[in-house]
């Protein structure tokens, strides 16, 4: 079937999708290069179909999202990608849509930042059995990223999204609070969260979508995926550049607060998926950083309380193999007001006291004691002589990015 690929009310590229597997079988006809989305034009303003397939596909509900088999057996549709055509592609993160060509339709008439959008697909996937002959599909809830069961709502007003933990001990949505305290205190622009609990006493993370009807995130996977790397430059660096080249203002100093947030928390899923930068969706205009937001996979939220103390098994992402090896590409150290961290231990102690069944008291003095044994490991480096390491061969593995996009 053919569609029109849109962003906003702006005509980019003329598509043809197999309705039966949610792919692009071809690109039809270009009209608007410029309006592509990031990383699928060359140089020479040539579109990558393949590109543009991962980029589609990446929209999608990905497969090992928790719940998400139950949901397609309610819904009877054999893959997430299916879901796509019909909320006709849109999302709450930007501004790109497909407009089926037979179909007399408006971005100001379909979006979800102006529009009320159905609740059906996020019960369904919450676990709640619909008739599948009376769901309404029109939400932004098929194009929902990352594997934790979540949901978009509409609260007062505002599009907030809601994301679970994992079992067993569902602390996620604690973690998240935790770090925008840390932030808070830290001065470091960020998306603040709360907890909620269902009526079953699960917790969920609650926050506000910060992209506007106006700008739209970019993933760092996507902006380095705009311009080739070289294989002498770290991947680091090579983020630097692409930001630099775009005008990006103070993207170092964001750069430094992220991986200094990441290293107190210990955050093991910062891949670069789920931090990039924001752009003006009408002008293309690159505006800043996006706030730190996603860091639930942190503070042993898997592991036991005595890995926890020992911090032996902590995984790192995006640009070095450890969190130590990382903390060496931060240029400077002076913005960080070590005082304002003290009494951080009183914090975390409040914000899981209504953790009840899921973190027990040993669990939670564990985190205390690892977070403030990090803090003190960073405030000795601060106050060392040290130089910037930046070494291509302390670099991931490979360029860590997961298989789903935003995960707010």
């Amino acid at each position: 079937m053919e569609y029109s690929l849109m962003h906003k009310n702006v005509l980019v590229a003329d598509l043809d999708l197999d309705n039966e597997t949610g792919h692009i079988l071809k690109i039809v006809k270009i009209f608007n290069v410029q309006h592509f989305p990031v990383g699928i034009v060359d140089k020479n303003g040539i579109a990558d179909r393949v590109a543009l397939n991962d980029w589609w596909v990446d929209r999608s509900i990905p497969a090992s999202r928790s719940g998400v088999k139950k949901a397609l057996e309610v819904l009877n549709i054999s893959n997430p990608k299916i879901l796509l055509t019909k909320c006709f592609g849109l999302s709450l993160s930007d501004q790109y849509w497909i407009k089926p060509q037979n179909e007399n339709i408006s971005w100001e008439t379909v979006n979800f930042f102006d529009n009320e959008f159905s609740e059906d697909i996020g019960d369904v996937l919450w676990g709640k059995r619909l008739n599948k002959d009376d769901v309404n599909y029109h939400s932004p809830d098929n194009t929902s990223d990352g594997c934790l069961k979540k949901r978009w709502k509409i609260v007062n007003g505002k599009r907030c999204l809601l994301k679970s933990g994992s079992t067993p001990f569902m602390q996620q949505p604690f973690n998240e609070v935790i770090a925008s305290i840390i932030m808070d205190r830290l001065n470091i622009p960020h998306v603040s969260y709360s907890v909620i609990f269902d009526e079953n006493g699960q917790p969920y993370s609650v926050c506000e979508d910060f992209i506007t009807g106006n700008t739209e995130l970019v993933s760092a996977w996507r902006v380095m995926q705009a311009n080739k790397k070289r294989s002498d430059v770290s991947v680091y660096q090579h983020y630097i550049n692409c930001c630099e080249l775009y005008g990006v203002k103070n993207i170092i100093h964001a750069i430094d607060q992220m991986i200094v947030v990441d290293y107190i928390i210990a955050n093991e899923d910062r891949h670069q998926n789920n931090f990039g930068l924001v752009r003006d969706a009408n002008t293309l205009e690159w505006l800043y950083p996006a706030p730190v937001y996603d860091s639930g996979s942190s503070l042993g939220y898997d592991k036991l309380t005595n890995q926890i103390l020992s911090g032996k098994t902590i995984e790192c992402k995006p640009f070095e193999k450890t969190h130590e090896e990382q903390l060496n590409l931060v240029t400077s150290f002076d913005w960080i007001n070590f005082e304002a961290l003290k009494g951080i231990n009183r914090d975390i102690k409040k914000v899981f006291e209504n953790a009840g069944e899921y973190i027990d008291a040993d669990r939670v003095n564990a985190i205390i004691s690892s977070v403030e044994s990090r803090i003190e490991y960073l405030q000795g480096i601060a106050i060392s002589s040290r130089q910037i390491v930046d070494n291509i061969d302390d670099d991931v593995n490979q360029d860590v990015a997961e298989d789903y996009t935003l995960n707010m």
